[in-house]
């Protein structure tokens, strides 16, 4: 046997392992979805059921969790991508050995372990404003470090911006609010997209923090994390799999729309070398 052809085959094993890791509990749980066990598992196979998708569908509790954490998550993408936009901004026009004590900072929540940081947004807000936990302490406590990882983004794709783009645009008479609308903004939207998806992933995956702010509210997660002590059922892993559906069909959507501004976009190449 060749090395060329051993490579290939240790490759093939590496992948077949890495992925399998990664798709089988998935598998798992959607199988275990159709399983009529009154249980989350796939063993003993006691039949084929639809009934669990109405089961699901009958979950009210479980749908307000859902509509919480869904509402969570746009609040989190309205406060902490601007806040993630503003520091990188910041850091990027500062030059000043400030900059580094302050990039510290700014990284610190990511940090913090969730625990610490939901006590202390709690004791904070309510020993000082009188606030107690709710949907307004979990954007908030959620935000603090959900901000971080958005700066992070939103530097790195500073970093290939070209501010003499700004600085003609200037010379030229365009006030700083034209250049920033008319420039830096559309320079940083693919950013912002990524930065508004991964804050909500973010906030909707988060436990740790949201269980000590979240008050009378209960998002989906801390709802899961209660039904895994009192008794789970397979609705759950219907809901699992609802949304796995649902992140597969977004991302079939935008890989076709992507191609297809591509193929335009050559197109208008074409023709303009053509012209």
């Amino acid at each position: 046997m060749t090395a060329a052809r051993l490579r290939r085959l240790l490759t093939g094993a590496y992948l077949v392992l890495f992925f399998g890791y990664l798709f089988l509990p998935l598998g798992i749980m959607a199988a275990a979805t159709f399983n009529s066990s009154r249980f989350p598992t796939v063993t003993p196979w006691m039949g084929f059921t639809l009934g669990w998708f109405q089961a699901l569908w009958e979950d009210q509790r479980m749908w307000a969790a859902l509509g919480t954490s869904l509402l969570v998550g746009a609040g989190v993408i309205a406060l902490a991508v601007p806040l993630g936009l503003a520091a990188a901004l910041l850091l990027d026009r500062l030059h000043s050995r400030a900059r580094t004590f302050l990039y510290a900072l700014m990284v610190s929540p990511l940090l913090t372990p969730g625990v610490i940081v939901g006590i202390s947004t709690l004791v904070f807000w309510r020993e000082w404003f009188g606030v107690s936990g709710g949907l307004f302490l979990t954007v908030v406590a959620q935000s603090s470090f959900i901000a971080a990882y958005a700066m992070l983004l939103f530097s790195a794709r500073l970093e290939r911006f070209d501010p003499a783009l700004e600085e003609a645009a200037l010379d030229l008479g365009a006030t700083h609010g034209q250049v920033f609308r008319r420039i830096t903004l559309p320079y940083l939207m693919p950013a912002i997209l990524s930065a508004a998806l991964l804050a909500f992933l973010q906030s909707f995956e988060n436990y740790n923090t949201t269980l000590f702010v979240r008050g009378l509210d209960t998002t989906l997660t801390v709802f899961i994390a209660t039904k895994v002590r009192t008794g789970l059922t397979p609705a759950v892993n219907a809901l699992s799999l609802v949304l796995i559906a649902l992140t597969i069909l977004g991302a079939v959507v935008y890989e076709i729309l992507r191609r297809r501004e591509a193929r335009r976009q050559a197109g208008s190449a074409v023709a303009l070398k053509t012209a």
